[in-house]
C-alpha cells in the first residue's frame, strides 16, 4: 500500500459493504484498535439480516433453518481474539471466547459413529491409504503453491484415493470435492496438520453454543450498535468508481441499487466484501424442493463482478462463481417435535447430542451427512423440540430409494431417502404420520465456490498494491497461508484490512504454525499410516 496510514481516525468514515463476519470483525477492530468512532462506521447490507453464512433463524411451528455450520478449532487465533472482546448475551460478565471454551470443555468432540454403510457403523481406526496415497498426501504438502495453480485434487491422486476411509472423512468434514483445488487441500493439510491424527472422531473440532447467528453474530451487533455503528439494511452497492490514474488506487464512489450514490471525501474508507458463498440461497419446504438460482440473482458477485473490469488487481470472481454445477450442494434442517429419532442416534452411535458430529453415509448416492448439535440449538427452541442439520455433496445423482436427484426432492422426500439409509423406515413412519416432523431443504449455488481450482491473482490481495483507502475482504481475498471456509480467515482478512490501512501500533496474529512442530507431524505421518 502506498498512502501514509491514516493517524487521524476520529475523523475517518467508514463503509463497510456487506455484513458478514468479515465486516463485523473490521467494524470491531476500527472501533477497539484503530481509534474510529462508532457513529461514523456504516455497515451497507443487501439483506434483511446481519450475518452473512452465519445464519440460523426459525421457531417449532415453521421449523428452523441454518443453511450450514462452522467448524471451529483451538488455533484460530484472530477469531478467538476478536470473541474475547465480545460479551456474550446471556452473561455480558462473559466474552464469546470464553462461553465457547467452557462448553466446550463440557461437550468434547468424540465420534464414534463417523461413517455408515448400509446402516451399520464402519471401522475407521484406519484411514485405509496405500503406501503410494500416503507418500502422495505427504509429496502435496511439499509442493510449493505456484505449482499447483489452476489443478485439481483429482489430477493429484489416483481415482483409489477417493474410495478410502481418508478421503470420505476429509471431503465431508470441509466438503472438498474431487474437482476442487488441490492448493486449496494443500492448505488444509499444512494449517490443520495437528489434527489430522484426530479427524476419524472429529477430534480437536469445537462447536458454538448455539446456532452461529445466535451465539456470534448476535452479541457482536448489540456491542457494534452501543458503538454507534450504523446498520443500513436492504442497501445494495452494485458498483464502485476508482480514480486509477497514477500508480496509486482510490475509492471515489459507491452506487447503490436505489441510484443513490455516496460521494467519498478525503478521510473516507470502504472495505469490501467481495463474493459469497450463500447469495442466491433458496429454501424449499416440507412438499417444495428448494430451487437453484443463479450468479444473476446475487448482489456480490454482480459487484465484484463489475469492479473487477477496472482493474486486474481486483481479481477475477468468474473462477469462483461461472461453473455453478461445479460449486453447489443442498443442505436440509429438520426440526422434530419428538425425541424418538434422537434417542435412536444415540442408542446408535453411542454418542450424546453435541459430541459425535458429522455422521456421513458413505454409499449414499449424495453422499449425505448429517449433524446433531448440542441441544437446544437455538436460545428460543422449546425443550420438546429437537433439530438436526444435513447435507449432500451430490446433489445431481438420483437417490438409492427415492428415484429423483437430492436437488429435486421436497423435504419429505429428502428424510425418505435418510430414513432409509438410517435403516429407520418403520421407526419413523408413525412420527411424520403424526405431523411431528419438518424438514426444510436449502439450495446453494456458490458454497464450494472459494474451492474452485484458481491461479495467483484471481483472489485479490487484502490491500492491493497503491490501494489508498479500501480493502476487500473474507473468502475471497487472498490471505497468505490461512484456509478459506473458515471464520478465522474472515477474521483475518479484517484484522489486515484495518491493521494495514490505519495506525493501530498492532500486528497481525501470526497464522498457527503446527506445520513446524515435531509432534504434530509425527502423530500425522502415523495416522495416515494406520
Amino acid at each position: 500500500m502506498s498512502k501514509t496510514k491514516n493517524k487521524n481516525p476520529k475523523e475517518a468514515k467508514i463503509y463497510l459493504i456487506g455484513s458478514g463476519m468479515a465486516s463485523l470483525a473490521s467494524a470491531v477492530y476500527l472501533i477497539k484498535d484503530a481509534g474510529v468512532q462508532g457513529q461514523n462506521i456504516h455497515i451497507l447490507e443487501k439483506a434483511k439480516i446481519a450475518g452473512g453464512a452465519l445464519d440460523g433463524a426459525g421457531n417449532k411451528e415453521d421449523g428452523f433453518v441454518v443453511r450450514g455450520g462452522r467448524m471451529h478449532e483451538r488455533h484460530y487465533e484472530c477469531y478467538w481474539d476478536l470473541l474475547s472482546h465480545i460479551p456474550s448475551l446471556e452473561d455480558p460478565e462473559v466474552s464469546i471466547r470464553d462461553e465457547s471454551f467452557e462448553f466446550n470443555e463440557r461437550f468434547v468432540s468424540n465420534g464414534k459413529a463417523r461413517l455408515l454403510k448400509d446402516g451399520k457403523k464402519m471401522d475407521v481406526s484406519s484411514y485405509g491409504l496405500t503406501l503410494k496415497e500416503q507418500a502422495d498426501l505427504l509429496k502435496l504438502i511439499m509442493t510449493s503453491e505456484t505449482l499447483l495453480e489452476n489443478k485439481r485434487i483429482e489430477d493429484w491422486f489416483d481415482q483409489s484415493f477417493f474410495d478410502t476411509n481418508f478421503w470420505y472423512i476429509w471431503s465431508t468434514m470441509f466438503a472438498f470435492q474431487k474437482w476442487s483445488s488441490v492448493a486449496e487441500m494443500r492448505r488444509y493439510m499444512k494449517r490443520l496438520i495437528h489434527l489430522v491424527d484426530g479427524l476419524y472422531r472429529l477430534g480437536g473440532v469445537m462447536r458454538t453454543k448455539y446456532n452461529q447467528y445466535d451465539s456470534v453474530v448476535r452479541p457482536i451487533k448489540k456491542y457494534l450498535q452501543a458503538q454507534g455503528v450504523n446498520f443500513e439494511m436492504e442497501c445494495e452497492v452494485v458498483d464502485i468508481d476508482f480514480d486509477l490514474s497514477s500508480d496509486k488506487k482510490t475509492a471515489t464512489v459507491l452506487h447503490l441499487k436505489d441510484k443513490n450514490e455516496i460521494v467519498l471525501g478525503d478521510n473516507d474508507y470502504v472495505f469490501i466484501t467481495n463474493g459469497s458463498i450463500t447469495d442466491s440461497t433458496d429454501n424449499g419446504a416440507w412438499d417444495r424442493p428448494a430451487k437453484l438460482k443463479g450468479v444473476e440473482a446475487s448482489g456480490s458477485w454482480g459487484l465484484w463482478k463489475n469492479i473487477a473490469k477496472k482493474d486486474k488487481a481486483f481479481g477475477n470472481p468468474g473462477v469462483f462463481c461461472d461453473n455453478i454445477d461445479l460449486q453447489k450442494w443442498y443442505s436440509f434442517t429438520v426440526t422434530l417435535k419428538d425425541s424418538t429419532f434422537q434417542d435412536y442416534m444415540e442408542n446408535f452411535s453411542g454418542n450424546v447430542d453435541g459430541t459425535g458430529g458429522l455422521v456421513t453415509m458413505t454409499d449414499s448416492n449424495w453422499l449425505m451427512s448429517i449433524v446433531i448439535a448440542r441441544q437446544p440449538h437455538f436460545p428460543n427452541q422449546p425443550k420438546e423440540v429437537k433439530i438436526f442439520w444435513g447435507y449432500g455433496l451430490y446433489p445431481d445423482r438420483k437417490g438409492n430409494f427415492v428415484n429423483k436427484t437430492m436437488a429435486e426432492c421436497s423435504g419429505e422426500e429428502i428424510l425418505e431417502e435418510l430414513w432409509y439409509h438410517l435403516k429407520i423406515q418403520n421407526l419413523m413412519k408413525p412420527i411424520v404420520a403424526a405431523g411431528k416432523v419438518n424438514c426444510i431443504p436449502t439450495a446453494m449455488p456458490f458454497i464450494d465456490s472459494l474451492f474452485m481450482p484458481r491461479a495467483y491473482g484471481d483472489r485479490p490481495e487484502v490491500l492491493p498494491k497503491g490501494a489508498t483507502n479500501f480493502a476487500f475482504l473474507g473468502q475471497f481475498a487472498e490471505v497468505p497461508k490461512d484456509i478459506v471456509f473458515t471464520v478465522e480467515y474472515s477474521v483475518r482478512t479484517a484484522q489486515t484490512a484495518v491493521y494495514g490501512l490505519f495506525e493501530t501500533g498492532k500486528k497481525i496474529i501470526p497464522v498457527y504454525p503446527s506445520i513446524h512442530e515435531a509432534k504434530s507431524l509425527i502423530k500425522a505421518a502415523k495416522s495416515i499410516s494406520r
